[in-house]
Order: C-alpha cells, then structure tokens, then sequence
C-alpha cells in the first residue's frame, strides 16, 4: 500500500515532538511535554494521544509511522536499552505500542534519524555515504549508505561515542573508560573543563573564554581538538564516508570546522583530508523528520 502521507515522532526526555509529512514538506506539527516521572504506562499514552491528534490532520488517511528516541530495541529481547530516559529502558516500547496502536511501527535511535534527514534533505544530499554526528549532552552518531540506515546486527552501527580514545580516562555511564562522549560532547567537556582546570563553566562559557584568549580555556580547548581529531580520524579511518555531518548544540561552535578539522586531517590515516566535515541544515527538526521518514 503507498501511502501519501508520513507521521513521525521524536521521543526525548523532555519533550515528545511529532510531525506530518507529505510530498511537498510539513503538513502540522506538535510538540507536548514527556512527563518521565509519571512512569512507562504515562508515555505510552502520551504517544497514543499524539499520534490519534496528528492522524486527524490528515483525516486518519493511511500513513507510515516511525519514532526516534535515545537507545535501540535490543535484537536478542526486544526491550529498549540504553536509553537516557530511564523508565523506557528494559521495556517492550515497540510491542506495547503496536498493541495499543494496532499498527506496525518503526522505532530508530535518534541519532540515526537525524542522520537520515540530513542525508535525504538536509547537508548530506546526494551523497551515497553519509556519518551523522551529534554532538549534544552526549555524543550519538548515524549511518545512512542510498538512502537506508545502517543499524547493524546488535542495532549499535554509528555508535561513535561509545569508542575509547584513552583506556585509562574517565569512568563514562556506559562502564567503560576514556569514552568520545566524555570528551568532546558538551556535558563531557564542561566535566573535564571542571577536572582540569578546577572552574564550573558551561561549554559556551568554555567557547567564550577561548574566544577571548584567555587562559586555561585556550589550553583546554587545544586538548579539546585534539581529542576530536583522534575521534573523527578513527572513524573516517574505518568507514571513509562522502560526509560526516555535525548536529547537537556543540555543532554551533564553529572553530570545529577550523581547528577541529584541522585536527582531524592530521590525524588520518591519508595524506589528505577529503571528507567533509560540517554543519546540519536542518537543525533541531532533524530529528522528528528523519523519524517521519524512517517510518513503515
């Protein structure tokens, strides 16, 4: 059955945004609240309503319908895992909603999903490879190869975040040590700016200071490089895409495609640096776009 229209929805800790698409773009979109502390049964009644609210926009014509949240729907059980809203964690999201709904669904990591919109519509268009990064309170990342997400077998394809650049660095909530995340995502970095240099900034705060040339924020940030260099090299290393795409709030800071990069081709494993390396267009809608679009 072909279906017109596409419903997606962006399932976040704080926030469920959803969004109708249709051949020509946005058709209506809503965003409520989460309410994670009232509990797994809340949220699912929280999407039941959103997606019934969305459904009439389009007279409940037939629709595809896709979800991007934080973690993945482990293949060994069928529970959602490693997700930063807690509740959800352990849980059969997927089942529970198609029973509720009467529907299939497709539930992807949201960092996939901004890759995917970023790869068909956003700064990745028209190139067969592309590596979605978000760079956020923690560090996701994506991989779309013509147009499909790449989730692989343990559905944890594009985890770039989850990589150890120093096997005796921090402690990271994963249970490893010395991960990207606790580098160069911005809660990373704001924790080692505090380690190292004994002050509790914000990253922007951090950015400003380095702006201003001031000391220690100029040493730091030189580390700051440094370890995103090595991250991106290892992954530019491994997989070679046409382009790494840069989301969250730490994409904003734009010596990433100064410095940053600059780091980066020093560090591959090539004489030059022929990957892109830059900014998302779609911004905070990536998310809930590339749900909508990734939906059966």
């Amino acid at each position: 059955m072909h279906c017109n229209y596409r419903i997606g929805v962006d399932l976040g800790g704080t926030k469920i945004e959803g969004i109708v698409l249709d051949a020509g773009g946005e058709v209506f979109r809503k965003r409520i609240p989460t309410e994670q502390e009232r509990g797994y049964r809340h949220i699912l009644e929280r999407l039941k309503c959103l997606h019934a609210d969305l459904a009439t926009h389009i007279d409940d014509a037939p629709h595809t319908f896709g979800i991007g949240t934080p973690g993945a729907i482990s293949r060994r059980t069928g529970l959602l895992k490693n997700s930063n809203t807690v509740c959800l964690n352990g849980q059969p999201l997927k089942t529970d909603l198609e029973r509720l709904l009467g529907r299939n669904i497709e539930i992807q990591n949201d960092a996939n999903c901004f890759a995917m919109a970023e790869a068909l519509h956003g700064a990745g268009r028209g190139k067969e490879l592309v590596f979605g990064v978000i760079m956020g309170t923690g560090c996701g990342g994506g991989i779309v190869y013509q147009g499909r997400v790449i989730t692989g077998p343990q559905a944890i394809a594009g985890e770039w975040g989850h990589t150890s650049i120093d096997p005796n660095g921090p402690l990271c909530y994963c249970g490893q040590r010395g991960c990207v995340e606790t580098y160069i995502s911005g809660g990373g970095a704001e924790a080692r700016y505090l380690e190292q240099c004994g002050e509790k900034k914000s990253f922007t705060e951090i950015v400003e200071a380095y702006r201003r040339e001031e000391p220690p924020a100029t040493e730091f940030m030189k580390g700051f490089f440094r370890n995103f260099g090595r991250s991106l090299a290892n992954l530019i290393n491994i997989l070679d895409p046409d382009i790494v795409v840069i989301g969250g709030g730490v994409s904003n800071f734009d010596g990433l495609y100064r410095e940053g990069v600059a780091e980066v081709a020093e560090q591959v494993f090539s004489d030059s640096l022929e990957t892109p390396i830059v900014k998302n267009k779609l911004g905070d809608s990536a998310g809930v776009i590339g749900a909508a679009l990734v939906g059966i």
